[in-house]
């Protein structure tokens, strides 16, 4: 019976997702009619006549709008995917990307990879950002260790330190780098407002070999969710698993960062209710997450976007705003547990 509901919920999530997929591409910020929108996009099924619609609509449709849907859903899922995933080898609900610190020492590579002119190198603002979104996590993981535990408190606060360092870092490179102030700025309010079919190249590869890592260790995940000793004992490699997740998650989230900035608490909000939907067996989390954060995202970027029209408003304002009060929630709810 379980299984049927959950079969029926999955199916229900993913024609949510292909709605909200369908409504980002027609549905913007620009003074385009939803009626054009859908006779450009419907157009190479249905061969359209388009001689008598403005060809920059076309050209906003399947250049802009089309890359930045496709971006905002891999983005989802990779945030989700990675916020599930350490929560489940910190056994900790409240690790996520962002929380950790590891997307702020993201958003500190790619920032010093504009000012140092490195945007014209392959690889130059996603290898920049890879590499100090791995120290975040060496140094978080560092400061948080005693013996083979991971404190919870010392975890957030040392992630904490570390968002407050990296934004430090990166005003400094503001007020050093005048000319390049507006692209900074960017990388610190999270947007999609630049993405194209370029962007999706890397974060394509990244999410799909993060979904097929950890679907892989699915199960070493559900043993780590006990402890560290119960997963030795079920025969986990303990130690190479969580640096296999921690390195494929930094991976995802650096490609990620690269192209659009800090978004936030995607990794936190979506992993917890679905849990509470589908329970905490990493196997069948994996597909919802994947989904859940697709939806997520898709619908923070289309609020962000018709909201105030014709502004754009940063798609990562949108995820703090629903993501920092359900973290307080999340931080009360762990508070009441320790008082019981």
């Amino acid at each position: 019976m379980k299984s049927k509901k959950n079969t029926l919920t999955l199916i229900l999530l993913s024609l949510l997702c292909i709605i909200l997929i369908f409504l980002s591409c027609i549905v913007g910020s620009g003074s385009i009619s939803v009626g054009d929108s859908l006779k450009v996009l419907l157009s190479p099924i249905i061969s359209q006549n388009l001689e008598e619609i403005n060809p920059g609509v076309s050209y906003i449709i399947f250049n802009i709008r089309i890359p930045r849907t496709l971006f905002a859903a891999l983005a989802g899922a990779g945030l989700s995917l990675c916020g599930l995933a350490f929560q489940s080898i910190f056994r900790n609900p409240l690790s996520d990307p962002y929380i950790l610190g590891v997307s702020s020492g993201a958003s500190l590579g790619a920032t010093l990879a504009i000012v140092l002119g490195l945007e014209s190198f392959i690889l130059g603002i996603s290898g920049m950002s890879f590499l100090f979104a791995f120290l975040s996590v060496i140094i978080i993981i560092k400061i948080a260790s005693y013996g083979n535990r991971i404190h919870t408190t010392t975890l957030l606060l040392a992630g904490i330190s570390i968002n407050f360092l990296a934004s430090a870092f990166i005003s400094l490179l503001m007020i050093l780098n005048q000319e390049q102030i507006e692209k900074i700025v960017f990388w610190t309010m999270g947007s999609l407002s630049n993405i194209d079919y370029n962007s999706l190249i890397g974060v394509s590869i990244a999410v799909a070999i993060g979904i097929i890592c950890i679907t892989y260790h699915a199960r070493d995940l559900n043993a780590l969710l006990i402890d560290t000793q119960t997963a030795k004992t079920l025969g986990v490699n303990v130690e190479r698993t969580k640096r296999i997740i921690l390195l494929i998650c930094t991976l995802m989230i650096s490609f990620i960062v690269s192209e659009s900035g800090v978004i936030g608490f995607i990794g936190l909000v979506v992993p917890h209710i679905v849990r509470l939907i589908i329970g905490s067996d990493n196997r069948k989390l994996i597909p919802f997450s994947i989904l859940g954060g697709m939806i997520f995202m898709l619908s923070s970027d289309l609020l962000s976007r018709t909201l105030m029209p014709p502004s754009e408003i940063p798609v990562g304002s949108i995820t703090a705003l629903i993501g920092s009060p359900f973290f307080i929630y999340l931080l009360f709810n762990a508070k009441k547990r320790l008082n019981q």
